[in-house]
């Protein structure tokens, strides 16, 4: 596993904080909080081959209505692998970046990404359990909000994984769309299912109400 740290967007050894857009915001918005593996691309278990990414074509859309209203746009992703000595940072951003350029291939722009690689069964530094920034634990939502200054209240999350529901939950959002989901709820955060064609224009109604 290459570390690779000094010349990525490292703000400590599992944490990875990355603006992706020159895009400028005022403070106070809400944002779209995105998953990545599962979510945006399909999940190919510890994606660490960009030649292999797929997007899920649903996210354009999604991705591309945020930017239009002039809403931030950010991805908040799990990366075990990392703390587990699958691949390294490198690996990761060679994967990330081919992500975001096929969004952008779509017109659909990520403005920040944020990235946990610890895990409780990973080794030193990375090894370590219930770290605040993965989630469940709403620290890259929270971390997000303090650098772009957005409002959470008004935010909403996307994601395949009830752990990103109870991110969304945690950090004070209302609302969640959960991929191959069902309606339900997590604390006061209302999950909406994201299956068809039915459930995606509910979300992308929502991201235009902001």
């Amino acid at each position: 596993m290459a570390d690779g740290g000094a010349e990525f967007p490292l703000v400590e050894p599992g944490l990875w904080v990355e603006r992706t857009s020159t895009r400028t915001f005022p403070a106070g918005l809400p944002a779209l909080f995105l998953d990545r593996d599962g979510t945006i691309n399909i999940d190919t278990d510890y994606p660490s081959d960009p030649a292999e990414i797929v997007l899920r074509p649903q996210m354009l859309p999604v991705i591309g209505t945020a930017n239009r209203a002039g809403i931030p746009v950010v991805i908040v992703t799990n990366q075990s692998g990392i703390a587990r000595g699958y691949f390294g940072w490198d690996a990761f951003a060679a994967v990330n970046q081919r992500v975001l350029d096929l969004l952008a291939e779509g017109n659909a722009v990520v403005d920040m990404v944020l990235a946990c690689g610890y895990h409780e069964k990973g080794s030193s530094p990375l090894g370590i359990a219930n770290h605040p920034m993965r989630k469940p634990n709403p620290g890259m939502l929270v971390e997000a909000a303090r650098r772009l200054g957005l409002d959470l209240g008004r935010s909403l999350i996307v994601g395949d994984k009830l752990a990103d529901m109870e991110a969304g939950q945690r950090a004070g959002l209302a609302r969640g769309w959960l991929v191959d989901g069902r309606p339900s709820t997590i604390g006061d955060l209302a999950v909406s299912p994201l299956r068809d064609v039915h459930d995606l224009d509910g979300l992308l109604a929502a991201i235009r109400s902001f």
